[in-house]
Formats: C-alpha cells, sequence, structure tokens
C-alpha cells in the first residue's frame, strides 16, 4: 500500500493537485516518554511532482513539517488522462511514489 494518496483534476487550463502523505515526521527533538531517550529524526526531505514525465514541481522539506503532511499546488495546463507522478524521500533513504491519472 502507498503512503500517499492523491487527486488530480483539470478545470479551465489549471491542474491541481492534492496529496496526503503518511509519514511521522519526527523532528529528533522529542523524547519518548517511557524511556527518556530522544526518537530519532526521521523526516521527509524531498517532494517531486512530475506533469507527464516533466518535473513540475520539487519541493524541499525539514523536520518542522508536520505529521501526515497534506500538500496542494497547481499547474498551468494539463487535460484529462494526463498523468501526474509524486514522489518524496525521507532522511532515512526510504522513498515512495504514486501516479495518478487528472480527471
Amino acid at each position: 500500500m502507498s503512503s500517499i494518496r492523491i487527486r488530480a483534476k483539470a478545470k479551465g487550463g489549471i491542474t491541481t493537485v492534492k496529496a496526503l502523505i503518511t509519514h511521522p515526521m519526527e523532528t529528533g527533538l522529542r523524547k519518548n516518554k517511557k524511556t527518556g531517550k530522544k526518537i530519532p529524526a526521521h523526516f521527509i526531505q524531498e517532494v517531486v511532482a512530475k506533469h507527464n514525465g516533466a518535473v513540475a514541481m520539487t519541493a524541499q522539506w525539514g523536520p518542522a513539517v508536520s505529521k501526515n503532511p497534506y500538500l496542494a499546488f497547481q499547474i498551468a495546463g494539463g487535460k484529462a488522462g494526463d498523468t501526474i507522478e509524486l514522489s518524496w524521500v525521507d532522511n532515512t533513504g526510504k522513498s515512495d511514489s504514486v501516479t495518478a491519472k487528472v480527471k
């Protein structure tokens, strides 16, 4: 199962993309209440969106982004049937990606 839920809709020459990413987004500063030890940093560092294979947006994130981040953006152009690919890489080297068709 993917960690990304995505929707893309075209209207009036603008494609609106909305995505919800399931990720703990730990800063590395919080402590485990039971053990008192710090929880290791674990956060998404880069998010890349591609429209029909061409990079449309790149975001550099850090530990200040909240748990399970929501992302919304618009792309000029696009029509029903186009593909939107969204991928992320975190500071531990894990990654995920998903592809959706524009409606």
